[in-house]
């Protein structure tokens, strides 16, 4: 099992750590690649998973209605702790709901139960972001427009896929249609993976207390949740270890782009998504072992 959960770990940190390392030595300026990632290569990956001829919508709401508890049990036994640990509920409560489904996830995902693990991980995915960019925002800024957060690329590139996943039986994307936007899509792993890496070269530890405490209450409520939710919903072997999986992953990078945007204690937000990927390290091994039982 030991070797099993090294095997999957080792090329997420490999190629994060390629990424700093680049970072480090060249400084490239990502905000063009990311802003790609986030507009057009991601959700891409989301509209290429739904409309994949294996891909049933009905099988995976089981999977969907956990990863929805989970996210939102995660944000209810956060605030009390940042109550108790006197922080700003807006500021600490989102990243320690919405994890690193897409950097991390989607990969350990692959590298954990193969090509399987794909399409039900990018449901986790989806659902997450789509909360993200609805509920999550709303918490961190009340006054955010709807109409704006309804004109997400995530947002958008949900709605079609679930589209496109419920009229397959009636109409299926032609397959060199299929095949250029999941051409593009598969970019998205390498690449969040590599963006990762760079991006922690210019984070700060100046909140260090902080960010502690969001590495270890993100996979720790994430978990608490997930072991009810995985006997509330009758899901299937792959689909409990992909809940395991997601429950235990880190704060998302996202929350930081998220607080940035709207001011929300930035500083302390890059903290958390710092120390928490760090802490990764213990945490998400411990997610795999629960999930590969």
């Amino acid at each position: 099992m030991l070797m099993r959960i090294l095997a999957i770990v080792t090329p997420v940190v490999l190629v994060i750590a390629i990424g700093w390392l680049y970072g480090r030595k060249a400084r490239p300026d990502m905000r063009g690649i990311n802003q790609a990632l986030l507009d057009v290569i991601t959700p891409l990956l989301v509209v290429s998973a739904f409309a994949s001829k294996d891909f049933a919508l009905g099988e995976q709401l089981p999977l969907l209605a956990a990863c929805v508890l989970v996210v939102l049990g995660s944000g209810l036994l956060a605030w009390p702790v940042a109550r108790m640990a006197g922080l700003q509920p807006r500021t600490f409560v989102p990243p320690m709901m919405f994890n690193n489904s897409g950097n991390m996830g989607l990969p350990l995902a692959i590298f954990a139960f193969g090509e399987a693990g794909l399409a039900p991980s990018v449901i986790l995915f989806a659902a997450s972001n789509l909360l993200h960019f609805t509920v999550g925002v709303k918490i961190v800024n009340h006054r955010a427009s709807l109409l704006q957060i309804a004109r997400s690329p995530m947002v958008i590139a949900t709605v079609i896929g679930l589209a496109l996943s419920m009229i397959k039986p009636w109409w299926v994307m032609p397959e060199p249609l299929y095949q250029s936007i999941k051409l593009l899509g598969d970019a998205t792993v390498p690449l969040l993976l590599f963006s990762l890496g760079v991006r922690m070269v210019d984070a700060n530890l100046r909140n260090w207390s902080v960010g502690l405490l969001g590495a270890v209450v993100c996979p720790l409520t994430g978990l608490l949740v997930a072991w009810p939710a995985s006997l509330l919903f009758t899901l299937t072997p792959l689909q409990t270890g992909l809940l395991f999986v997601y429950a235990s992953l880190p704060p998302a990078v996202l929350n930081f782009l998220v607080a940035d945007r709207y001011q929300q204690e930035p500083d302390q937000v890059a903290s958390i998504v710092l120390l928490g990927n760090m802490g990764a390290i213990l945490f998400v091994p411990l997610g795999l072992y629960l999930g590969l039982r």
